[in-house]
């Protein structure tokens, strides 16, 4: 898999072009649930994206193999994490040559399990739920199609109790969120000339209080005088509509701002775009820069143009990296464990840097990395 992921992230990481995305979630699932999940498929982790291969892309052909992709709420054209998941299905097929389908939620998500039936049932031989709200439905799917593989992002199977369990036919896709954040929350505090950054998340769950624990860490880090407000979060569970609601994520950003916040970091997906224009409108009001930092993907190179000028840099969650491995391994013939992890070390995340408004902050944020990277620096994944 290091091979793998790191052709992957150096064909991209240059123009840093897609990424990944904060998940949405299942309206069955609890924020407990959600906890649990997090915490168990940690502990499980039995491989990371460092694993050697031997396995060359160039070796392989998809011709005759089904590849299926079940978004979540958003769906394709959310400019985040969906749409990251998306370039990977895509490199998957100009590669390989597979064949694939591709399944949008309904507002809600409510059809998860639904979307994943039907591609099973299709007979699809690899199958991605992209996002944690899947679990569930991952859990109860999954062993009813025990020839057929499944890979879910951000959570590992989920049994009727919400408890995590292991599934010989599905591999967990994880990443540290909180050490990309890590790096966003010192980019923040080093660019804020009010002394004051703040946080929006799509929804309160343990998942997006990785990100916003990793963001206060590292802001406090380079500057421990930094007021990092409190977190602003969208929705609450059941309702994930946080995730897709730009007007939202706007009224937030205006919120934080006028609590003197000039650097705002969003975990909440679609949602995020709103942020960028309460930016662009504080900065022509006031004259004073204020900034946002995306998620997942690039988000400079997914905004309107008018846009650009007001994303400083995006926390990069290589979704695309991870579902074009699978795809690769799987090709390969080789066995999936049950969970494979995307850290920092191996750029399964990170910071972008088009724009280039953090070139002139590079060398402390190389530093951060570094620390990170080798484990002189331990990032919390959690406020709690």
């Amino acid at each position: 898999f290091a091979l793998v992921a790191a052709a992957c992230s150096s064909d991209s990481d240059d123009d840093t072009t897609t990424t990944a995305a904060a998940a949405a979630a299942e309206t069955t699932t609890t924020a407990a649930a959600a906890e649990t999940t997090t915490t168990a498929a940690a502990a499980a982790t039995t491989t990371t994206a460092a694993a050697d291969t031997t396995t060359t892309a160039a070796a392989l052909s998809g011709e005759g193999v089904n590849l299926g992709m079940a978004y979540d709420v958003g769906g394709r054209g959310d400019q985040s994490f969906n749409d990251s998941a998306a370039a990977g299905l895509e490199k998957c097929i100009a590669d390989y040559g597979v064949s694939t389908q591709e399944l949008e939620p309904t507002a809600g998500g409510e059809n998860r399990e639904e979307n994943l039936r039907l591609l099973a049932e299709s007979g699809f031989d690899l199958m991605y739920a992209i996002g944690f709200a899947f679990g569930g439905a991952v859990g109860s799917t999954a062993p009813d199609f025990p020839d057929q593989e499944f890979a879910v992002v951000d959570t590992t199977p989920l049994d009727a109790d919400g408890n995590a369990i292991e599934l010989d036919n599905v591999t967990a896709l994880l990443f540290t969120e909180h050490e990309g954040s890590a790096l966003a929350g010192a980019a923040a505090a080093l660019k804020s000339e009010t002394g004051t950054i703040g946080f929006i998340g799509g929804v309160e769950v343990p998942l997006i209080d990785k990100f916003f624990a990793g963001f206060q860490f590292g802001a406090q880090q380079v500057d421990p005088d930094i007021v990092v407000l409190e977190p602003v979060y969208l929705s609450q569970p059941p309702d994930f509509s946080g995730f897709n609601d730009p007007a939202k994520g706007k009224e937030a950003a205006v919120a934080l701002i006028d609590q003197g916040a000039d650097v705002i970091y969003a975990a909440a997906g679609g949602s995020g775009s709103g942020m960028f224009s309460a930016a662009k409108e504080a900065t022509e009001a006031s004259g004073a820069q204020v900034w946002g930092i995306g998620v997942d993907a690039d988000q400079y190179n997914t905004v309107d143009a008018e846009l650009q000028d007001f994303v400083m840099t995006s926390m990069l969650k290589r979704v695309d990296v991870a579902v074009y491995a699978v795809c690769t391994a799987f090709l390969a013939g080789e066995a999936l464990p049950p969970v494979i992890s995307f850290d920092l070390a191996a750029d399964g995340v990170g910071l972008s840097t088009s724009g280039g408004f953090i070139d002139d902050i590079a060398a402390e944020l190389d530093d951060m990395r570094a620390a990170i990277a080798s484990g002189d620096l331990v990032v919390p994944d959690s406020t709690s």
